[in-house]
Parts: C-alpha cells; structure tokens; sequence
C-alpha cells in the first residue's frame, strides 16, 4: 500500500511626425481592411467529462492568449461536462460540440456510428492515438485510512462500502469496472472469479451517481461510503480541498486511462471553427499545455512534463486495455451492453 502522503513553481520629433501621420491613414482605413487585421471572434464548445473543469479552465485561458498573438483573433471557449457516455449522446442528439474530449475511446467511437459526426479514424489524427494525456484509477479514504484498505480485495468486505458511479454512464466508472475486473481475473483465474468479484464490489455499492464529479461529492460532502473509486486527478483535488478528511491509496494494480481527443467534423464545417479548433486541440501537446496538464494531477505524455511532476505522479503497474479486454468495442460489447456482465451483475442487487 502505498499512500499520497507517503509519496509525498523616447522618438526623435520627425519620426514621431511620421508616426503620427501613419496611425491617422490606419485611423481613415475602409471597413473591409479593418475586418481583414482584425478577425470576428469565434467561441468553441467543448464537451468533456466529469473532473476536467478545472483543467480546462486553464487550458482555455492559456490558448486563447496564444491564439490572440497568433492571429489577432479572440476565442471564447465554453465547456460543458457530465458522464462521459452521456456527454457522447448529448452530441449525438444534437449538443454544438465542437470538440469532444471525452473520458474514453468508446464514448468517442459512438459518435461516428450513430450519425458519424466524426470519421471511423478519428484517433489517428493527432498523436498517441489523440491522447495529450493519462490517468489512472485509485482508492480514496477517510483520513487515516480507518478500514485499512489496502488494495481491491478491500472492497468486497461486508463492512465496506463503495463509491462509484454507474458505468452505462460515466467513463470513469468503467474504468474503475474493468481495473477491479482485471485485478480479480489475474489473482483468481478467470473471467467467471472476476465476474463474481466484481459482483460482490457491486453489492457493496449504495449510489450509483451518473458521473465522476457527482461520486466525488456523494463521498466528500455528503460522507457516504468507506472508499471512493476515483480518477488519480479527483484524488488529488479531494486532497487539496478535504485534506483532513480523506487519503488515497494506490492499488497494487490500475489501468492506464487514456483519455482521446477529436474535433466534431459536422459541426465544425457547419460553423466554420475547423481551423480554430484543430489548433486547440493540437496546443495539448504543446509544453506550456503539458505543464497544466500535470498541475491539475493528470499525467503528461512530454518528457519535459513526465520529469517535472514525477514525484506526485510515481510509476506505477498498469495495464491497458487493449491488452486485457481487446479494446473498447470489444470491451464494451461484452460488459457495458444492454444485457452484458455489469446488467448481469446489477440486475441481481
């Protein structure tokens, strides 16, 4: 078990004549002339998930600042969040999106097969299968760690309970599903143990909030629940802001999360924002964005960034889902469907 706290920024007068006389023809310039040297605003809507309020808000304010110096144009970025699965299907029924950086792939995937919104490639079109960033899954407790949580098998005992939100909505949540599956299938054997494994987490499951953020204030406001299975990030805010009342642990096995990004191809070409909204999300790579990326506790994918915040953000054993589930359709087929294991699991509550 290894705890957070254990781990533990003057002009001659001619010239000014001549300057004088250039900014009064700038002052009489046409109409058109002034539009062309100073571009209409633009706003852009991006729909994210569940804990990246405050990331973004940092983000957007550093991209505006460059976009401003780069072009002279001002952009507004809005934000909208909620369960990943959902904010996917608010796009799909009609949400001005005009990029989507959900919590998974899957979500993403859903918005070119029903309606194609984006092409079937979309993740080829930006780096490390557009993922700027990553996370993981851990285990927030009370201060003190009073039931001694030390790793998933924790979570079945009879005298814990368990915060999570409900994976046919949120993306965290299935990532916090398929961890503890994964978990349970290496230690116990087969998909039938780790059916029965998360089945018996399941039970201990009293609220099932729609997405992260919602799980998140169920555990630290409302003080429900023994542990909260959590994003690393949320982990770190809920230690910022309840510091005397929670505490994290790392289990002995996690997930890499790999949070993709895409422009929404339909709604960009019908507003007109493709060019500003490609360049905001190619910014995520840049340093300045990896450095807020690892401010706000997500994990970095430059090497500058990785070197900067490794002591808050240790190495740690992870496993991905490609590896272990075949990726998301295959992942979501069999366990997130109407009808798939987690239907299987709850349905028994």
């Amino acid at each position: 078990m290894t705890t957070r706290r254990q781990l533990i920024q003057a002009l001659p007068a001619a010239a000014l004549t001549t300057t004088l006389a250039s900014l009064a023809a700038g002052l009489a310039l046409p109409t058109a002339a002034l539009a062309q040297a100073a571009p209409a605003p633009v706003t852009l809507l991006n729909v994210s998930y569940d804990p990246t309020r405050e990331l973004y808000v940092d983000i957007n304010a550093a991209f505006a600042k460059v976009w401003k110096a780069r072009t002279g144009q001002d952009v507004t970025i809005k934000q909208s969040h909620g369960g990943s699965g959902k904010q996917a299907r608010s796009i799909i029924d009609g949400l001005d999106a005009d990029v989507a950086t959900l919590a998974l792939a899957g979500d993403t995937d859903a918005l070119h097969t029903n309606g194609q919104w984006i092409p079937k490639d979309w993740q080829k079109r930006l780096p490390l299968n557009s993922s700027p960033y990553t996370s993981t899954i851990v285990l927030v407790t009370r201060a003190g760690n009073p039931k001694n949580i030390k790793d998933w098998d924790d979570l079945i005992r009879p005298d814990v309970k368990v915060i999570t939100p409900n994976p046919k909505t949120s993306g965290g949540a299935r990532w916090n599903y398929l961890a503890a599956w994964e978990f349970a299938k290496r230690k116990y054997g087969s998909d039938a143990k780790a059916q029965e494994f998360v089945g018996k987490l399941y039970n201990n499951v009293p609220v099932l909030d729609t997405g992260a953020r919602g799980s998140s204030v169920t555990f630290a406001q409302r003080n429900q629940g023994d542990v909260f299975i959590s994003w690393e990030n949320e982990a770190y805010l809920l230690e910022k802001e309840f510091g005397n009342k929670v505490d994290f642990v790392y289990p002995s096995l996690s997930i890499l999360a790999e949070p993709a990004v895409t422009i929404v191809d339909r709604n960009v070409d019908k507003k007109g924002t493709r060019a500003v909204a490609q360049a905001y999300l190619e910014f995520l790579y840049t340093e300045e964005a990896q450095d807020l990326i690892g401010k706000h506790f997500y994990r970095p994918t430059s090497t500058k960034a990785q070197a900067k915040y490794a002591k808050q953000l240790p190495k740690l054993n992870l496993f991905k889902i490609d590896d272990a589930f075949g990726g998301w359709t295959q992942a979501t087929k069999v366990h997130f469907a109407d009808g798939g294991t987690f239907d299987q699991i709850y349905s028994r509550k």
